[in-house]
């Protein structure tokens, strides 16, 4: 029954590869959704519960901490690709699951406790200290999470698909992840639902990722479990990733099509969430509840219905390139928008607008088709140099964005802040959109050379 279903949607996946991709997507849903959660969750901490006015914080405080947060994040996942790295060589794909993961685990625990106390016992019993960092901590380490458990499980994929596997079945395997999105999103719209019962269902989410690929290596042979890339063995480097990048061309057009995008997005990312957390009326935890469903229900319906058509009527080196096009579209007609004053209300849900169409085409097309770049390149390419992008590429270009938004800010006036944001801000993500544009359309045509070939990176 569940063949007949994946293959009514997506008739290219044959049937002997249904069981493998259909728990590769299981795996995905538990680690998208549980990340969906997490991030809303951080900035529903940061910017209203771990700097509470009853303890003498400005009701703004939170939202002035972003551009500190987001730039020390990189710095912390400095270090978690460095342990990362040396992981790779230390144990098999799928035990590095279950050491990170764990780790997850046990920390989103504890920063769930903390709020229980808090949502229990008052502001007061947990101490302006403790929440002060709880929410720093949440923060970055949801962050780290989402570089670095999302990369694990994209490079586990990669390397355990053929080409034409990735092509049938990525687009399947990121349908199944927004599903999870979705319903990790919907938790936060519950506005009788406090904050903390909500980490430990993310906690459960976690154990979900252990569970199934602790199952898919158990029943699928390993010989399914293979790329179609072979390449030569080599001994353990801990350094390898970072010299792929510097020294091969193509890798290096990957890491500015996988970064470049997070730069821009963080802008408007910030533009939005400064709207939805000064403007009276609006319920801040209930406005991301929506932005996340929002996004990840177009996803969804995207991933189900039309990014697998697109891949194969247009192929990779076509749908590289309508990320970006579709950002630079939505980022003008905002500004052309802000440029005719609306009111605030209609600014906040036009830049709602633009994050949705921004987010949805980056996780119904723009990730299934930046990880299958990585299909012709090594184990190295994979994992270690894919780590680096992943986790400190994607957090430098977060930290870029948040730099420039809060170069924009103007301390004490919001509102001056919002202006700054959506008139220099836009236009600097045009810019950033450019260089990116021209680095995907390199990358693209490589691509197609090195499939044709046989070839690999290495």
């Amino acid at each position: 029954m569940i063949t007949s279903i994946v293959q009514f949607f997506y008739p290219d996946i044959k049937k002997e590869d249904v069981k493998k991709v259909t728990l590769l997507g299981l795996t995905f849903l538990f680690t998208i959704g549980s990340y969906w959660l997490l991030r809303l969750l951080k900035d529903i901490v940061l910017y209203k519960l771990a700097f509470p006015v009853s303890l003498g914080y400005s009701a703004d405080e939170g939202r002035q901490w972003i551009p500190f947060v987001k730039g020390i994040s990189p710095w912390l996942v400095l270090g978690v690709v460095a342990i990362y790295t040396k992981l790779v060589d230390m144990f098999e794909k799928h035990k590095l699951f279950y050491i990170i993961v764990s780790f997850y685990t046990m920390v989103f625990t504890t920063i769930g406790t903390v709020l229980y106390f808090q949502a229990t016992q008052g502001d007061a019993f947990v101490g302006a200290t403790i929440l002060k960092w709880t929410g720093i901590a949440g923060y970055l380490l949801t962050e780290s999470f989402g570089s670095v458990v999302v990369a694990l499980f994209w490079s586990f994929t990669v390397s355990s698909c053929t080409s034409e596997q990735a092509k049938s079945s990525f687009p399947f395997i990121v349908a199944l992840g927004q599903i999870g999105s979705i319903g990790g999103s919907a938790l936060t719209l519950a506005k009788s639902l406090p904050t903390w019962p909500l980490y430990f269902i993310a906690v459960v989410f976690l154990v979900g990722i252990i569970v199934t690929v602790s199952y898919l290596v158990n029943t699928v042979p390993a010989s399914q479990m293979k790329s179609d890339k072979e390449e030569k063995k080599k001994a353990p480097d801990m350094l390898g990733g970072l010299r792929l990048l510097l020294t091969k061309p193509y890798l290096m057009g990957v890491l500015v099509v996988s970064t470049f995008y997070e730069i821009a997005g963080t802008i408007v990312d910030y533009q939005m969430k400064s709207q939805a957390s000064i403007i009276p009326g609006v319920d801040f935890k209930w406005f991301m509840g929506v932005f996340g469903v929002s996004v990840n229900a177009l996803a969804f319906a995207m991933a189900l219905l039309g990014t697998s058509k697109l891949m194969k009527k247009y192929g990779i080196r076509v749908c590289i390139l309508l990320y970006p096009l579709s950002f630079a579209f939505a980022l003008i007609s905002l500004y052309g928008y802000y440029l005719h004053t609306p009111s605030a209300i209609s600014l906040l849900w036009a830049t709602f607008g633009v994050m949705l169409i921004v987010k949805a085409a980056s996780y119904a097309v723009n990730n299934p088709v930046k990880e299958m770049m990585y299909i012709p390149t090594s184990k190295d390419a994979k994992f270690k140099a894919k780590g680096i992008v992943d986790m400190l590429g994607n957090r430098s270009a977060k930290m870029s964005g948040a730099q420039i938004g809060g170069f924009l800010n103007v301390k004490g006036n919001p509102l001056a802040s919002i202006h700054n944001l959506m008139l220099y801000g836009s236009l600097i993500g045009l810019g950033i959109i450019g260089a990116w544009l021209l680095a995907a359309i390199y990358v693209g045509n490589k691509n197609k050379q090195l499939v044709d070939s046989g070839e690999i990176v290495e």
